[in-house]
């Protein structure tokens, strides 16, 4: 069974209503969970790709990554849980772990299924939920992983555990 299914959240994968790129986060977070998330990412089997200033290389410790100088080539973690689907990382705080998604490459039950199992994968590796909300509109959930229920849920009026 699913942990969310396609017609009831539609609205949520329209680009239109959510924006294309809806900001996706985990609050609340340290260096030690950002080296997690690098951790998840190798070990996963999911293609990924780190960039500095636009230049490919190895990578860095999560320590490294976040304590490059404010002025410091902007750094990114590009990853695709499935082909034709990225998920964009910008390690720039330790207190935060926020990623983009493309609601253009998540469309029908399949792009549901693989949203849930992605933030599922982080969230569990962190033990932490992992929201998701409309482009720009970083204080209203509209969908995450709530790891007291071990799912991903529907988030409108409800409080993350």
């Amino acid at each position: 069974m699913p942990d969310l299914v396609w017609d009831d959240v539609r609205d949520l994968f329209d680009p239109e209503v959510m924006g294309a790129l809806p900001d996706v986060s985990v609050p609340g977070t340290s260096v030690a969970d950002w080296q997690a998330v690098f951790d998840l990412v190798r070990s996963s089997g999911w293609p990924w790709e780190y960039l500095e200033g636009g230049v490919a290389g190895q990578l860095p410790p999560a320590a490294e990554v976040l304590a490059r100088p404010d002025d410091a080539d902007t750094a990114v973690l590009r990853v695709w849980p499935a082909p034709e689907v990225l998920m964009i990382f910008r390690p720039v705080s330790a207190d935060e772990i926020a990623f983009d998604i493309d609601l253009r490459e998540l469309q029908g039950q399949g792009g549901v299924d693989l949203l849930c199992a992605f933030l599922a994968s982080v969230g569990r590796r962190l033990d932490k939920p992992v929201t998701m909300t409309a482009e720009g509109d970083y204080e209203n959930p509209v969908l995450g992983f709530v790891p007291s229920a071990d799912a991903v849920m529907l988030l409108a009026d409800s409080r993350l555990n």
